[in-house]
């Protein structure tokens, strides 16, 4: 092939777009696009796959919260010399106890407050309503109240008779998500079965796992990918350890406030403040909820005084407690973190909420080490640029 002659990538057009680079790039985007059309053409070779994961993936992220909770209890067991194996039965065996602990002593009172919470919600809730509903009648927003309502009573004068049907269908609806719920929560409980075991070879072999994924790998990429490892373990490691100790002080001080304050079921809401608190910006708001039900439904009083004792809490665990438990270790925005919870709460539902956020940063590392990869070959010529560069400045001066 005559070397002078001009090809389809040296025409005026192509270099406009870009060069033969560019054409490769949509080659590739077309592969990639052909690839996905064929694997949703065949998506049922991979239902057992489905299954599978469907089942294990619950068990091995608890196992996994898990093992980061615990793994510092384990190196400290370490560090004076007690064996490794010994010190995963001595943690097994604290664990055992401390549970025991919680089921009988704190889970009755619990489950107690629950129940009454459960059975007198329904009627504060009514209550609240009438009291909001007494207030907008007498309110300046009087007619406007009214109006709305007429039309309402209206629209329930119209609806139609097949009421009836409509019943049977959620009649039926309800039996499916009866069974269901039934289906989930067998899978629940074999989860929690399946943790303790792989929590032992997760702890006995944790550490060793990064270490026979690299030994698969080129020699080349081990330096790179032992990175990517690092930083994926202390992203993940700071932000469980970091979310269950914020947690924990959150709910201890919504406990000391609402005692302070008379707020009845004081302890619950604590523990529900400490459940709700692991999902950021979200949580709080789904724990507050009950609280301001109950406050309202009392006294103007106790709603103050609840806002009060929330503000207090949010100032301190915001200025004080994260920042130097959480520190800035994710380094994520936080209308980021807003965005990927409504994202992943969105795609996965409760799950997705809980975990977006750590599987966020561990996307995160990784495409930043890719990008670190790319620059580096990318620009394997800049020195040459830059002495270029000094060089024209010194001729030019």
């Amino acid at each position: 092939m005559d070397p002078n002659k001009p090809s389809f990538f040296s025409t005026r057009y192509i270099q406009f777009l870009g060069g033969r680079n560019t054409f490769f790039t949509f080659l590739m985007l077309l592969i990639i696009g052909l690839v996905i059309m064929i694997y949703d053409k065949i998506s049922f070779v991979f239902d057992p796959l489905t299954v599978f994961l469907g089942n294990v993936v619950l068990p091995i992220i608890l196992a996994v919260i898990a093992y980061y909770l615990l793994r510092p209890l384990l190196r400290l067991l370490e560090r004076i010399k007690i064996p490794r194996v010994w010190g995963i039965l001595i943690i097994f065996l604290a664990l055992i106890g401390l549970v025991t602990l919680l089921v009988f002593l704190v889970f009755p009172f619990l489950k107690e407050q629950s129940i009454k919470l459960v059975d007198e919600l329904p009627a504060n809730f009514v209550q609240l309503l009438n009291n909001l509903d007494t207030f907008l009648r007498t309110s300046i927003f009087a007619n406007y109240y009214l109006q709305i309502e007429n039309d309402v009573m209206k629209l329930f004068a119209s609806i139609p008779a097949e009421v009836g049907k409509l019943f049977q269908s959620a009649i039926a609806s309800i039996a499916t998500g009866i069974t269901s719920a039934i289906g989930a929560v067998t899978s629940f409980v074999l989860s929690i079965v399946m943790v303790p075991f792989i929590l032992f070879y997760l702890l006995k072999d944790g550490e060793k796992l990064p270490q026979y994924v690299m030994n698969i790998l080129p020699p080349r990429m081990r330096n790179d990918v032992h990175s990517v490892f690092r930083d994926i373990d202390k992203q993940i490691s700071s932000y469980i350890q970091g979310q269950i100790l914020v947690s924990m002080c959150i709910g201890l001080m919504i406990f000391i406030g609402f005692s302070i304050i008379g707020m009845p079921y004081a302890l619950l809401l604590g523990v529900i403040a400490m459940v709700t608190s692991v999902v950021p910006y979200l949580g709080p708001v789904i724990a507050i909820t009950p609280a301001a039900i109950i406050a309202l439904v009392n006294s103007p009083l106790m709603l103050i005084s609840l806002a009060v004792v929330w503000t207090v809490v949010q100032l301190v665990e915001g200025k004080f407690i994260s920042p130097q438990i959480m520190g800035k270790s994710l380094h994520i925005h936080p209308i980021t973190i807003i965005f990927v919870l409504i994202t992943s709460g969105a795609l996965f539902g409760v799950p997705g909420v809980i975990l977006g956020i750590p599987g966020y940063a561990i996307l995160k590392v990784i495409v930043s080490h890719f990008y670190t990869m790319f620059k580096k070959r990318y620009n394997k010529y800049e020195p040459e640029i830059e002495n270029h560069y000094e060089y024209t400045n010194h001729k030019v001066d």
